[in-house]
């Protein structure tokens, strides 16, 4: 057990890694996949349900395949995908009559909850990018998936270099909703808010100190160049939120892009004018912190990336993206101001109603899009820059971007790649496939003109349902609603498989029945868990 354990590191370890190009390549699968789900919707009857095979084997198998069996041949992949979506695509759409948009009136003399409109694109991204994680774990402990793609050792890009980024930016996304539903949460006092999200980011500290206590008492094989000796992503995931609540002071009268920057040219400094590049890559682990210091060190350059998602999820949650740097201001503004023993909030009688303030507008998505692509435009030609001026040297196995030391170049990728992605996944279903008809709005002559303003939200747009059946695909929509407790089932069947099997001998024949199996099983559980929590609130 001890010699296959040597192996089995060895057989992980020492990875360069492959190029950003062919990585684009692979992703591409993703949505040519999620294209022919659409294609094939939108040209069923609507009484013809997609079942949970058809959804796994539209949704699903093509990513295994992307980074197994058809990994080198990426266009290969994305041509089979594509030729019958455009074949669907020439086909009429099945005529019927238009579903009825549900409504929920506000109930009267009570509090109104806002709810903020749903955007399936960004729920398929986070699916997906969490299959994609899921399917890589287990993945590259087989031959048949490639050694370009597993993590580098210190330099280099690869596929499962930029799953850890990416899963960090989707959690910056989400972290945005508290600041965009509630308008006083950025002036609340820290320390309640500190308590508050430590609590909730206890049990994935739990999770991570469980998990190196079972990796060190199993003789599991590890790889300490990753996070260190007891780090581990689980420890990384839950201390970001708590880093980011210490900024909000900062949020209140800075972009949070600008600050995520500030954050990572602080991280390069340290790196390359500070020593911590030789302190990662060349001392000595000799106490605890030496120990864990790819933890500790990459920590702040995660913390960019969550920010970057963070300033990114202020722009697509809302209905317009203008709309949370118009409450800033208004923060600020009024942060600067003398408190007054009189002032009112927006809900009460006498306060005018904004329009561009309003979480119940219609989707401006035309708008979102435009935005999402001038920051893709901005974070590319910001990576492009960092490796012309070779920031930790020219790019190759000896210098460039780095997820060991989350340097800028890393930054700067993951979020080109997470912003480029999210708004293909727009353009693809909310835009092309699945567009939805703006609210309308109730006439002026109808509107009472002694109502407040959470009133007239409620006059202006009547609450409707903005999705379409299909979009986002059930079995997505599924795996995102359960996506964490999913992520620790894929861990623990990991675990099982490596220690049951010796994978690292496995054909390609059995290695792709196993992956199939386990990714099918993953797939199986949250479409079961999701009609469950469905049947459960209907009853």
């Amino acid at each position: 057990m001890a010699n296959y354990k040597q192996e089995k590191e060895a057989f992980v370890s020492g990875m360069t890694g492959s190029s950003i190009g062919h990585i684009n390549l692979i992703s591409l699968a993703a949505l040519a996949s999620v294209s022919l789900y659409a294609a094939l919707r939108t040209r069923l009857p609507k009484t013809r349900q997609i079942n949970f095979i058809e959804s796994w084997a539209l949704l699903v198998l093509p990513l295994l395949l992307s980074m197994t069996l058809l990994a080198t041949r990426p266009v290969l992949l994305s041509a089979i995908l594509l030729i019958p979506t455009c074949i669907l695509l020439l086909m009429p759409k099945p005529e019927g009559p238009s579903p009825l948009p549900s409504k929920q009136p506000p109930s009267p003399g009570g509090p109104i909850r806002v709810k903020l409109p749903p955007l399936p694109a960004l729920t398929t991204y986070r699916a997906h990018m969490m299959l994609m994680t899921i399917l890589a774990i287990l993945a590259v402990d087989f031959p048949i998936f490639p050694r370009s793609l597993a993590k580098c050792e210190t330099f280099g890009v690869s596929l499962m270099d930029l799953g850890v980024g990416s899963f960090v930016f989707s959690q910056g996304v989400v972290s945005a909703l508290p600041l965009i539903r509630d308008q006083n949460y950025l002036t609340k006092p820290l320390w309640g808010k500190l308590v508050r999200v430590t609590e909730k980011c206890v049990p994935i500290i739990l999770l991570g100190l469980v998990r190196v206590l079972l990796v060190k008492g199993s003789e599991y094989p590890e790889h300490v160049t990753e996070y260190g000796v007891h780090w581990n992503f689980f420890l990384t995931l839950a201390f970001l939120p708590i880093l980011q609540v210490l900024l909000h002071p900062l949020i209140i009268h800075l972009p949070i892009s600008m600050i995520g920057i500030s954050v990572a040219v602080a991280q390069q400094a340290a790196l390359s004018q500070y020593g911590l590049k030789e302190y990662v890559l060349n001392a000595p682990r000799t106490t605890l912190i030496s120990a864990n210091k790819e933890g500790l060190v990459s920590l702040p350059g995660y913390l960019a990336i969550h920010l970057l998602g963070l300033s990114a999820g202020t722009l697509i949650l809302p209905p317009t993206p203008s709309f949370f740097r118009r409450r800033q201001q208004a923060i600020a503004a009024e942060v600067k101001k003398p408190k007054r023993a009189d002032t009112n909030n927006d809900d009460t009688p006498g306060t005018p109603y904004n329009k561009d303030l309003d979480l119940q507008a219609p989707r401006q998505l035309g708008k979102t899009a435009t935005e999402l692509c001038s920051y893709a435009i901005l974070w590319w030609t910001l990576l492009g820059i960092s490796k012309l001026v070779e920031i930790d040297g020219s790019w190759g196995p000896t210098g460039g971007v780095s997820r060991r030391i989350v340097n800028v170049p890393y930054i700067f990728w993951v979020a080109a790649y997470n912003i480029s992605f999210t708004l293909a996944y727009i353009l693809i279903l909310d835009l092309f496939f699945f567009p939805v008809s703006k609210a309308r709005k109730v006439p002026g002559h109808l509107k009472s003109p002694t109502s407040s303003g959470q009133e007239i939200l409620q006059q202006q747009y009547p609450m409707e349902s903005t999705t379409l059946e299909g979009n986002p695909p059930e079995l997505l929509e599924a795996i995102n609603k359960h996506g964490l407790a999913l992520f620790l089932i894929a861990n623990v069947l990991t675990g099982l498989i490596n220690i049951s099997l010796k994978t690292m001998y496995m054909s390609d024949s059995a290695s792709i029945v196993i992956l199939s199996a386990y990714a099918f099983v993953i797939s199986a559980v949250a479409w079961v868990w999701n009609r469950m929590d469905n049947v459960r609130k209907q009853s």
